[in-house]
């Protein structure tokens, strides 16, 4: 296999990174400001929605209630997206390494320190990759906590039939009710 150029590292590697970074930055950012607008005008128009009920006489309350619970649902359903998905925090952090990278690169292409010296280039894979590889570190253990939360959320979920006679037709509720008694807290 034959070594990379200067020329080739900064096009295929570092320019590309830098892209993927940019793009994942304003991706992220664009759904963070969606969720945020989505919550400020839902909540800004339940109190103008539920005032119209005693000016409009000609609508009924129920489409008034109706439509208060509809607001009500979408800041709840914004916020857990938001939530859900870290658009913020994978923002900032997309963006940040995208600063950093490009800081990396404009150092290096005007041979100011630390990259005036006979190894410049090897310097710079070695932080650049550094970067690269420690943004990759911060997914992992953030896809990792996922899982492990998943998998909590399905423990959460199980129901004992010994506790709860719904599940399971057979217990009767008087057997239940001594069982979950029984069971320590």
């Amino acid at each position: 296999m034959e070594r990379m150029t200067e020329d080739q590292y900064l096009t295929t590697r570092l320019d590309e990174q830098l892209k993927w970074y940019d793009g994942k930055s304003g991706w992220n950012q664009k759904r963070f400001r969606m969720t945020q607008l989505v919550q400020i005008i839902a909540a800004a128009l339940i109190p103008f929605v539920s005032g119209l009920g005693g000016l409009l006489t000609t609508v009924p309350e129920q489409y008034i209630l109706q439509t208060v619970g509809i607001l009500g649902m979408a800041i709840a359903i914004a916020t857990a997206v938001g939530s859900l998905f870290k658009f913020q925090e994978n923002w900032v952090q997309y963006r940040s390494t995208a600063e950093q990278l490009r800081h990396e690169r404009f150092i290096f292409l005007t041979g100011v320190e630390p990259y005036n010296g006979h190894n410049a280039f090897a310097l710079l894979v070695q932080r650049i990759e550094g970067l690269i590889a420690k943004e990759n570190a911060v997914w992992a253990k953030a896809a990792q906590e996922k899982i492990e939360k998943k998998a909590d959320l399905k423990t959460d979920l199980k129901v004992d039939p010994k506790v709860d006679p719904k599940v399971d037709p057979k217990v009767d509720s008087k057997s239940a009710s001594a069982s979950a008694e029984d069971t320590p807290q």
